[in-house]
């Protein structure tokens, strides 16, 4: 078990060469929304983070009777309105990384779709929220690949069908179990982050009460999506997201304060986590 520190960060915070482009840092996917729960901005708050934090691309993909209500919220990034399975499967078919379930909502086709992606898709998969929900009963669908749960207590409850009670009194060795067992990288959210993979364990003690507000998940998700468009898909490079996550958080609180920071001002202060990082 391990504390993860600045030093174990920061080679993924290098400056950059001068000949690059956008296609050198990888195009990475969020698929999201639904009709009862269009969650514009918190699809919004993702895209931006996950370009923060470095990767090439990002495309926001949802079904197109929602192109309305999120075309004024996007700019940067990339959108893809799908119909069908065969339409999704062009939409993901080049990402690095993908994260479901952001303003997804709750809906039986939900289902078939994961399956999908959890057959079709070769990148790394970082589930999130409403993800969550829906695979929470179905575990066995689960990929045996480059897949990341970010589950807080009470979704990690739904996935072990533990209550939340008990989880408390041991959630390093639960979270280890689970993890080996479904072959995945956890990511259990909470005042100190635990990450593991089934055999390492790291922790992340970074971030402040600031960050108990609408949006600071979805933050996350687009953090781990950015780095992961670019890094390869392992435990350290997990934990450097959440540590960047944290980081951005506590320079947020401190500009805003913990009582009025929102979790876009965790957006606006990655640059400054990066250029810390970066100096220490």
């Amino acid at each position: 078990m391990k504390e993860i520190q600045v030093e174990d960060v920061k080679p993924y915070f290098q400056e950059r060469e001068a000949e690059v482009n956008k296609g050198n840092f990888g195009k990475v996917g969020m698929l999201g929304g639904s009709k009862n729960y269009i969650g514009a901005l918190k699809l919004a708050t993702f895209s931006y983070s996950a370009l923060r934090s470095g990767c090439g691309i990002a495309r926001v993909i949802i079904p197109e009777d929602l192109a309305i209500f999120l075309t004024p919220h996007i700019m940067e990034p990339t959108m893809f309105f799908y119909h069908n399975l065969a339409e999704l499967r062009i939409a993901i078919r080049d990402l690095k990384s993908l994260v479901i379930g952001i303003g997804w909502g709750i809906d039986g086709s939900h289902l078939e779709i994961l399956q999908e992606v959890f057959r079709t898709f070769s990148g790394s998969i970082v589930l999130d929220a409403d993800g969550l929900n829906i695979l929470a009963g179905h575990l066995d669908i689960l990929p045996k690949n480059q897949v990341v749960l970010t589950p807080h207590l009470k979704e990690f409850s739904r996935l072990t069908k533990i209550s939340v009670e008990k989880l408390k009194k041991n959630k390093i060795e639960i979270a280890k179990e689970f993890a080996k067992k479904y072959q995945v990288i956890l990511l259990l959210k909470g005042h100190t982050t635990i990450i593991t993979d089934g055999n390492d364990v790291y922790f992340i003690k970074r971030g402040g009460p600031g960050m108990a507000t609408a949006g600071s998940g979805d933050v996350l998700s687009g953090i781990l999506a950015g780095l992961l468009g670019y890094q390869e898909y392992s435990l350290l490079t997990v934990a450097a997201g959440a540590y960047l996550a944290g980081l951005a958080g506590e320079l947020a609180e401190k500009d805003k304060t913990d009582i009025a920071m929102i979790a876009s001002d965790t957006v606006e202060h990655i640059p400054d986590a990066i250029q810390l990082i970066r100096e220490q």
